[in-house]
């Protein structure tokens, strides 16, 4: 998603002919959550549904059969001890290994190591995509993930993935991130999850950690929208926008309630998709990415968040770094963690803007340290 908000706010957006709207209108369905091997799906999917899960599919069977060497390169980054600047970014320590060699590890290699599940205080990962995506995005780190020995569940927002509701028909964050909230409502009592946002996922497990606190362990953002209190995801991409910025020429905008009204959500041109988002990720994933991204519905966009400090506050929060990021540069994701302080921060070297794409070992590797890391009291 990242700083195409920045053309929005400064002047006013420049009316073009309205756009049919991408599904019927329909009634807001259930929850529709995807784990690997299973779907909760009753009804029967139509064709072009159907073209994408066997997409899907067979890049996962491809995946375990034939795995492509993977660069393990990630860094911690740590408070710098005695600091009065509480506010300053944390310095860098890289934790690759002194080799000039780099061989490569099965999953279950990876991830089993010193990992004891009994050990931390809950091994169930709930991944929330950003803004276009949907749970599809995550089908490498569910597999990752589930062969450590972990739970792994990814949840398709309102009008995101195969969620059927018409994204210019969400009219709030609380509709978009309803599916979310309904499944952390479920859980059972003094059940535990650890949250993971991408892009604009991150204003939404923000929103989803004010009202349950006590049901979520850790919050992980990855690449992700990590606002303050009283912020939109607007305010925070409204800075990085350029006159010729690559977000700017990519997306259009539809007004399914007429040119005199605001948009009701937000397009991109499927060609620019690789330079924005996948640079750096493998052909296949960005094939699967351009017959499944959809609309970004444009009203949670504007709404300001409320979070406090006894709620959303109490939970700890890390933040994963991706510096080759077109989408939300490095430059934004460091002034929002300088405005928020997280309590640990990661870099992944060489990351785009979806590392589940572009370096899902070394990511998995990540989430899977952080589930380790005590939380602060």
């Amino acid at each position: 998603m990242g700083n195409f908000c920045g053309s929005l706010a400064p002047q006013p957006t420049k009316k073009r002919p309205t756009k049919r709207p991408l599904n019927p209108p329909s009634s807001a369905s259930s929850s529709k959550i995807w784990t690997r091997g299973r779907s909760s799906r009753k009804e029967k999917p139509d064709a072009s549904l159907t073209q994408q899960q066997i997409l899907a599919a067979a890049i996962l069977f491809q995946q375990h059969h034939g795995r492509d060497p993977f660069d393990r390169t990630s860094s911690l980054r740590y408070p710098k001890s005695g600091s009065k600047n509480t506010n300053a970014l944390p310095r860098s320590s890289s934790t690759r290994a002194r080799s000039l060699t780099d061989p490569m590890l099965q999953p279950h290699q990876l991830v089993a190591q010193n990992v004891k599940l009994e050990d931390i205080e809950t091994n169930h990962f709930v991944l929330v995509h950003g803004g276009g995506f949907g749970a599809w995005c995550w089908y490498k780190t569910i597999a990752l993930l589930e062969e450590g020995g972990y739970k792994a569940t990814a949840i398709d927002l309102t009008g995101s993935g195969v969620h059927s509701f018409d994204p210019n028909r969400i009219t709030s964050l609380s509709q978009y991130v309803q599916p979310l909230t309904d499944f952390l409502e479920k859980l059972a009592d003094g059940e535990k999850v650890i949250l993971v946002g991408h892009d604009f996922g991150g204003a939404c497990i923000a929103y989803a950690m004010e009202l349950f606190p006590s049901r979520i362990a850790k919050a992980i953002f990855i690449a992700a929208a990590m606002l303050s209190n009283g912020q939109s995801t607007l305010d925070m991409f409204s800075h990085q926008a350029g006159a010729d910025d690559l977000m700017q020429q990519a997306q259009t905008f539809s007004y399914a309630n007429g040119n005199d009204h605001p948009p009701t959500a937000i397009n991109f041109e499927k060609s620019l998709l690789r330079d924005i988002f996948f640079q750096k990720s493998p052909a296949k994933d960005v094939a699967l990415a351009s017959v499944s991204m959809r609309p970004i519905p444009f009203a949670p966009i504007l709404e300001k968040l409320c979070l406090s400090e006894s709620k959303y506050g109490s939970i700890g929060r890390f933040y994963i770094e991706t510096p080759e990021d077109n989408a939300i540069p490095i430059t934004l994701q460091e002034s929002m963690m300088n405005k928020s302080p997280p309590q640990q921060v990661f870099r992944l070297k060489g990351a785009d803007h979806s590392p589940f794409f572009s370096k899902p070992q070394a990511l998995n590797k990540l989430l899977v340290d952080i589930s380790k890391i005590k939380t602060r009291s």
